[in-house]
């Protein structure tokens, strides 16, 4: 669902643009709210978003996997943005150690189902967005149709099992993936859009393309034995939610065969660029993927 970059003029004067700003949409002539107009305000008079970027944001739907340090701060950001239609997968409950980071639960929260609590705190934030509570472990016998509910997916889990099975659901399944994974003062952001062919008519590369197989079990310790830096979460998660809307509204250039390196020790941001590997077994030229039957 890549849209063209937006090009409008700028605008004359706010309150014109507040009045009068009409989309169109599926060959019918619809408007924005006026509590709609006021609520996103601040990016209506932005040129490269404007009103038909806020009415692409409107209509996309986008898939959350996980509601903890990573998913907690982006789905607010997207409900925030309006973004319409928002999906949560997570079959874990709020625990007093989560709070360290997740900010969409709060303390009186402990022992409820994460989804119940993010639905919670997305509906009173933004009325407008519908939400669907997924309080389920995303697995091969469900991702295909979770996933294909939804234009776009970020996946904030914390384990490597699930994001390889996000990754290869969303190159079956024709859908952008936007991932990112935290260490203790590090993390890292990508796009993948395996599914779709670049400039040379060749495919974009996979999340297998920069790590082929997951590392041996025990090999990286969790967040419970490492630990991590909680404010970072939101650093990351926040813009795992930027990269989305880049993605929905179509401004700037993003991540795709880009891996975005963030040091919090010395506050250091780098931009590795990877190519897709010929060798991988999803988009590879020989051995692929076609289905899940691979993932427990």
């Amino acid at each position: 669902m890549r849209r063209k970059r937006l090009r409008m003029r700028p605008p004359s004067g706010f309150e014109t643009r507040y009045a009068l700003l009409t989309v169109r949409v599926k060959s019918e002539e619809r408007m924005l709210s006026a509590d709609e107009l006021e609520r996103y305000a601040r990016h209506i008079v932005l040129h490269e978003v404007g009103g038909p970027g806020q009415q692409a944001l409107k209509e996309a739907a986008v898939l959350v996997v996980g509601a903890g340090g990573l998913g907690a701060p982006a789905l607010m950001y997207l409900a925030a943005a309006g973004v319409g239609q928002l999906g949560v997968v997570d079959d874990d409950v709020v625990s007093l150690s989560n709070l360290q980071r997740q900010i969409i639960h709060t303390t009186p929260d402990i022992g409820r189902r994460k989804v119940d609590t993010a639905a919670e705190r997305v509906w009173a934030l933004n009325p407008h967005v519908a939400f669907a509570a997924h309080a389920t472990r995303m697995t091969a016998d469900n991702a295909m149709e979770l996933i294909g509910g939804y234009d776009i997916v970020l996946d904030g889990s914390d384990n490597f099992e699930t994001r390889y099975l996000v990754s290869d659901a969303c190159f079956l399944a024709g859908r952008p993936l936007i991932t990112a994974s935290l260490g203790t003062f590090d993390g890292s952001l990508t796009t993948i859009r395996a599914h779709e062919k670049n400039e040379k008519g060749e495919f974009n590369p996979t999340y297998r393309c920069l790590f082929p197989e997951p590392p041996p079990a025990g090999a990286v310790p969790t967040c419970a034995e490492a630990g991590v830096l909680g404010a970072l979460a939101g650093v990351l998660g926040s813009m795992m939610a930027l990269e989305a809307i880049r993605e929905i509204v179509g401004f700037g250039e993003g991540l795709v065969g880009k891996l975005l390196l963030i040091d919090a020790r010395n506050m250091r941001f780098e931009t590795l660029r990877y190519a897709r590997d010929t060798l991988n077994i999803l988009n590879g030229d020989a051995l692929t993927i076609t289905d899940l039957s691979g993932h427990k």
